[in-house]
C-alpha cells in the first residue's frame, strides 16, 4: 500500500500488475493494516498545524483505501503457518513472516519489493516436511 501511495516507477510497476486482476482477487493483510495504522498514528502524534490537518486527511484517505479492500486475517491457520516458518528459522522479519503466512493460508500471491521475501526463501524439501508451502506464491514485481 506504502509504494502505491508513494507513487513512481515501483506504483506504476505495480499498479500495471494489479489491472490486469479482478478486484475480489486483491487483498491486504491485517498485519500490513497494522503497520501502515501505527505510521499513520505516530505522523498525527507528532505533527503541528497544517502538517497535522494534512496527516488527518491522508489518514482518512488510508481507511478508506482499507475499507473498500478485503483484508486477510491473522488466525490459527495463518499463526500455524508462522510458528512453521519461524521454525525454519527463514530470516525475514517477523512482520513479513506473518503477511508470508496469511499469504499461504490463504493460497494468496504477495506482491513484494522485498528481495528476502521470494520463492528461494520455502522449499518444499523443508526439515518439517511442509510440502504445501510453494514457491508459486511469492512474486516480486
Amino acid at each position: 500500500m506504502t509504494i502505491l501511495e508513494r507513487g513512481g516507477t515501483s506504483a506504476l510497476q505495480l499498479s500495471l500488475k494489479l489491472s490486469v486482476l479482478p478486484d475480489r482477487e486483491i487483498s491486504t493483510t491485517i498485519v500490513s493494516y497494522e503497520e501502515q495504522c501505527k505510521g499513520w498514528l505516530a505522523k498525527t502524534a507528532r505533527e503541528k498545524d497544517d502538517a497535522l490537518i494534512r496527516a488527518y486527511v491522508q489518514l482518512g484517505q488510508h481507511l478508506e483505501i482499507y475499507a473498500a479492500m478485503i483484508v486477510l486475517p491473522y488466525d490459527a491457520g495463518a499463526h500455524s503457518i508462522f510458528q512453521t516458518l519461524q521454525n525454519l528459522r527463514v530470516r525475514i522479519g517477523t512482520q513479513d513472516l506473518k503477511i508470508a503466512a496469511i499469504a499461504l493460508a490463504n493460497d494468496a500471491t504477495i506482491l513484494t519489493e522485498i528481495p528476502k521475501i521470494s520463492p528461494a526463501f520455502l522449499t518444499s524439501g523443508s526439515k518439517t516436511g511442509q510440502s504445501d508451502i510453494s514457491r508459486r506464491r511469492f512474486s516480486n514485481y
